[in-house]
């Protein structure tokens, strides 16, 4: 019995950690939505990704900028002209966003769906509406200025697979989309057809399917922000042994389900804020809960020592402030937290061309010194 018992123990590990390789550079993102009392809206979410650093820049489109979607047969697709100006955040210093908001206050997400993501298969015949994945966070920034806009803009074109050079496949993701006045989407693909589900807690993580998460929850209706009354058994008085206690079961891993349950738990016990300005504090206090660091849940193959590489599997985190039209942000190396005004961006006078800027100037943490006498 007991030989069997420490082979059952070590077909189990061996499995763990054939699941532990195998997604361990899995991206994480988590992304989140908050209401001030006066009805403004923030979003904010991080980035994930423990293989390598994704060189995000901040990205500046001017309206007039002129846009081709990709295509198995290149740049080959849809053909549009930015309506709106955006800031974004890119990857791989190439056209591809990951995060932005237009001057309208319309907020774009992509969020990688690994094995859940199946766009519809080419056709040339029709590549006039062809876009792919990674088309799709300008599409709709650069288009429409509400969700229902980009709802009625997304069913007009076809997302198609394309292979990505740097990952050797097709970027498989699932987008968060929301306006000014609260609407919140997610955009899903599933056997060659699109599907998009309201969003009303304004969450999202990762894999498996919107749907299948909303229903997860279901399992933690018990959590609450109340602690556990004390009870009494015999002549003995139980309590809590500390604050929190409503709390418990509330998963503590990175996986999708487990950050999704913990983001609405987190966004739904909120403490009340009466502006944008103090909701976006609140917001990045949150998404502090999601950083992961190297090697603690992906990105294990990274050197920890060599600071050229990285110093955390979340790379950066964004807040953006959709009534005022504001980005903040911070990264992996370093928290201090920066701002765009895209009220003070002329998007119309700015050029033609795309603007590139740097997250960080330098790739090191902004300390002052307090010391008595500095």
């Amino acid at each position: 019995m007991a030989k069997f018992n420490n082979s059952i123990k070590t077909i189990m590990v061996t499995l763990i950690g054939m699941l532990l390789l195998s997604t361990s550079n899995v991206n994480a993102c988590t992304g989140i939505k908050l209401t001030a009392d006066d009805k403004s809206i923030v979003y904010g979410r991080t980035m994930e990704w423990g293989a390598f650093d994704l060189r995000s820049r901040l990205t500046i489109i001017p309206q007039g900028y002129k846009f081709v979607g990709l295509t198995p047969d290149g740049y080959t697709g849809k053909k549009w002209t930015a309506k709106y100006g955006v800031v974004g955040l890119d990857m791989l210093e190439q056209p591809i966003l990951a995060d932005g908001m237009n001057e309208k206050g319309l907020t774009a997400g992509l969020f990688y769906h690994s094995g859940f993501a199946k766009y519809s298969e080419y056709d040339s015949a029709k590549a006039d509406i062809t876009i792919t994945a990674t088309d799709v966070v300008h599409f709709i920034l650069t288009q429409f200025a509400s969700v229902d806009e980009a709802r009625e803009g997304m069913s007009k074109v076809r997302v198609v697979p394309v292979i990505d050079e740097t990952l050797g496949k097709p970027v498989q993701a699932h987008f968060m989309v929301n306006d000014s006045q609260g609407k919140s989407i997610v955009i899903e693909f599933f056997d060659g057809e699109m599907k998009i589900f309201e969003n009303p807690l304004g969450i999202i993580t990762n894999s498996p399917t919107f749907d299948w998460h909303m229903t997860n929850l279901r399992t933690y209706v018990n959590l609450s922000a109340v602690a556990i009354p004390s009870k009494k058994i015999e002549d003995l008085n139980f309590a809590a042994l500390g604050a929190g206690s409503g709390m418990i079961g509330l998963p503590g891993d990175f996986t999708p389900p487990s950050r999704f349950v913990r983001a609405t738990a987190f966004s739904q016990t909120a403490r009340h804020t009466q502006s944008s300005d103090e909701t976006i504090y609140e917001l990045f206090r949150i998404l502090d809960n999601f950083n992961i660091g190297v090697g603690s849940a992906e990105g294990s193959d990274v050197s920890h020592g060599d600071k050229n590489k990285l110093r955390s599997a979340t790379l950066w985190t964004t807040a953006w402030d959709m009534k005022n039209t504001t980005l903040y942000y911070h990264t992996q190396h370093n928290r201090r937290v920066r701002k765009i005004d895209l009220t003070k961006i002329n998007f119309s006078t700015i050029g033609k061309s795309i603007i590139h800027i740097s997250l960080d100037q330098k790739k090191e943490q902004d300390i002052k010194e307090i010391t008595l006498g500095k």
